[in-house]
């Protein structure tokens, strides 16, 4: 049976899209061979009376580091003082410090920060006479050691005109940097004389914490040199440390509590324990618990394969499939194991490739998480001319196989099943099932073997139900005989394969605005007439007084094929606009990591929804419960602050804020109480669920 639409997804291959990155205003950098620094802003204008967020840049040299506001045993904590003058005036100095890395080196350990950094300070500018520029004027000093310590200074000046706000391109290290500033403890922190540090409170657990450590905001404090032995019980967490000459019995104590979980996540807790008696927890069997979490993680990871195979988002895949069941029906069983190989191999290995290139995107620096490709407005449109001639195929309009397009001969047996697999995952991969997330989040996190066995078992869970039929076609037996039934169904499953098509043109307007919308509609013109030729061709090859002409319907619908998916890719510069205005319309105010601080301080609840136009699971939710009258009425009864983070787009902070909670991709949803601990939703929510997180279910 011929299957033409599959030699299409090859296609996706040659479009790449590469966005230049802009550049703000920032000052002079200072330079060394050891590390590259400036000062730079959130903001490239400034106001009297808005904070302006300023920070030091540092771009350190591989192998080379420097220092937290504690260095530990040896080193100094980088310093910077800025004021400003002009328009207006201010000052500050006080460092916001993102949680640091432990480093041994020998005997001696320290608290510092490798690669890129940023370590900002927050400066309100007052009124001063006139309205003209702001000057920033900075003076720093920070110490880089490798093999050797090496003191640096800097002198900066940066000028800002007056005006309203318009974020840098700085904007999104500031937003990440925020991300990792250690937050105020959630749970109750107590401290013995003798050096037991406990948390107690609500979700700690084996399970919840496999790893923690103290580091304290003063030198001397502790012995850092020592290990400091946990024990974790359910609701508690002790680490046993080890007093130095400045513990002074636990009094005025503070520092960071680091915390990991079992899928490698960690969360930077800030503390100030209270100091008094701490009864000691009996440490609890350890066994086997690391194969144990591994084991746990290739479980989820097969369970959200398995789910993922009912989301919509593989909607469009069941037509193909279908296609292949018609073939197990007739008997032919072992083309019928062949090709459901090749189908889980094209799963399994797409998986494998898709979560290898997140995790190198990641090494490189980049904010990447899973389904970043549907944030590429050229994507979108790429998938949705392909889908549009599956949809055509599947309606009858053009039935050409891999051979009369002359590639056949050149491809291996069932390479078509195999390239269906590659799109099932590639549109599978924005709908983020049950137990998939921190599936994912755990691959991501652990060693490179581990995540790419659950990258491995996502796949197979997804291509399980498959290969299930086509080593059992007894299975099969409730289908009718085959007839004219078949093409019935096969037009049908056209219909949500062209539904999928008004979704990603949705999308693509949100994503391009009008002209990616005037793109796609070209393309679509064109993958219709290309289609409408091969179907031409074909006819004509049936006839040997016309085959000539067939040669040149094949060779215009190729034309046609290529310049629809090729110009598919590229967007006019300047057609992207501000989506999130489009998306947040519905009484919800935008997600903002300053913001939702600011609330987090005046004890207001806040319900946080982690969205995206291509997550068919986010809009599904959305609708059945979020966007309910009686969610809603609950949100404005008891003063839940509604904010949505729409990821359409890239966005650092929102991407920051899901890799801060261990998560790579959406629906993400966060319930923040008035007091006490935040709560994680399930994935997949209906109106009582989120009523009983609010407490507004009694």
């Amino acid at each position: 049976m011929s299957v033409p639409y599959q030699w299409l997804v090859s296609i996706l291959c040659m479009v790449l899209l590469v966005a230049p990155a802009a550049r703000a205003a920032q000052s002079a950098a200072v330079t060394s061979p050891r590390a590259t620094v400036t000062l730079v802003t959130d903001d490239d204008t400034y106001q009297p009376g808005r904070a302006l967020h300023v920070g030091l840049q540092m771009h350190l040299a591989p192998g080379w580091h420097t220092y937290w506001l504690n260095p530990g045993d040896a080193g100094e904590a980088t310093t910077l003082a800025v004021t400003a003058h002009g328009g207006a005036g201010g000052q500050a100095s006080i460092i916001e410090w993102p949680v640091p890395r432990v480093l041994h080196d020998g005997p001696l350990t320290s608290y510092a920060y490798t690669g890129d950094v940023l370590l900002p300070v927050t400066l309100m500018p007052m009124q001063a006479e006139g309205d003209g520029p702001l000057t920033l004027s900075a003076v720093a000093d920070w110490l880089v050691c490798a093999e050797v310590c090496v003191p640096e200074h800097g002198a900066f000046t940066l000028v800002l005109p007056r005006g309203a706000p318009q974020p840098s391109a700085q904007a999104a290290d500031f937003a990440r940097a925020s991300a990792q500033r250690p937050v105020a403890s959630p749970f109750a922190a107590r401290l013995s004389p003798t050096g037991l540090l406990q948390l107690s409170g609500r979700g700690l657990s084996a399970d919840a914490v496999t790893a923690a450590w103290f580091m304290p905001d003063v030198s001397g404090a502790i012995d850092q040199d020592v290990d400091q032995p946990l024990v974790v019980d359910e609701g508690a967490v002790q680490l046993a440390l080890h007093p130095g000459p400045e513990f002074h019995n636990g009094a005025n104590l503070s520092g960071i509590v680091v915390l990991r979980d079992g899928m490698g996540r960690e969360r930077g807790l800030s503390v100030r324990p209270v100091v008094g008696a701490v009864q000691p927890l009996a440490p609890p069997a350890v066994a086997g618990r690391q194969a144990s979490g591994i084991g746990m993680l290739v479980i989820m990871a097969f369970a959200g394969g398995l789910i993922l195979n009912l989301m919509p988002c593989v909607f469009p895949v069941l037509a193909m499939k279908v296609l292949a069941l018609e073939r197990m029906a007739r008997g032919e069983r072992r083309a019928a194991l062949g090709g459901a190989a090749a189908y889980a191999a094209g799963v399994v290995g797409s998986f494998v490739v898709l979560g290898g290139a997140v995790a190198a995107l990641r090494v490189a620096g980049q904010q990447a998480g899973w389904g970043f490709q549907f944030q590429s407005v050229g994507f979108v449109i790429t998938i949705c001319l392909l889908l549009f001639a599956v949809a055509l195929n599947l309606l009858g309009v053009f039935t050409i196989g891999l051979r009369l397009m002359g590639v056949g001969n050149a491809l291996p047996a069932h390479a078509g099943d195999f390239l269906t697999g590659v799109l099932a995952v590639v549109l599978a991969s924005p709908c983020t099932a049950p137990f998939m997330g921190a599936a994912v989040a755990g691959a991501l996190a652990a060693s490179p073997f581990v995540g790419l066995l659950v990258f491995a078992a996502l796949g197979v869970g997804l291509a399980a139900p498959y290969l299930l039929l086509a080593a059992m076609p007894g299975l099969l037996g409730w289908l009718p005989r085959p007839g004219r039934w078949m093409e019935t169904v096969r037009n049908l499953l056209a219909v949500p394969v062209l539904a999928t098509c008004v979704w990603l043109a949705w999308v693509a307007r949100l994503e391009g605005g009008t002209d990616a919308l005037y793109l796609l509609g070209v393309g679509l013109v064109l993958v219709g007439f290309g289609c409408w030729c091969l179907r031409r061709a074909t006819t004509m090859d049936l006839l040997d007084a016309m085959q000539g002409r067939a040669g040149l319907y094949r060779a215009a619908a190729i034309l046609s094929l290529l310049v629809a998916f090729v110009g598919g890719g590229v967007v006019p510069p300047g057609s992207v606009h501000d989506h999130g205005a489009d998306r947040v319309a519905d009484g919800s105010s935008a997600f903002s990591p300053t913001r939702l601080a600011e609330l987090r301080r005046q004890g207001r609840p806040v319900f946080v929804d982690m969205t995206a136009a291509w997550c068919i699971s986010c809009l599904v939710n959305e609708r059945v419960a979020l966007s309910t009258h009686a969610v809603q009425a609950a949100f404005a009864r008891q003063g839940v602050v509604y904010m949505k983070g729409d990821w359409t787009l890239r966005d650092a902070a929102i991407t920051a804020f899901l890799q801060a909670h261990g998560r790579d991709g959406v629906p993400f949803y966060v319930y923040y109480p008035a007091h006490g601990a935040e709560v994680v939703l399930p994935e997949i929510l209906s109106p009582g669920i989120v009523l009983h997180e609010i407490g507004a279910d009694g």
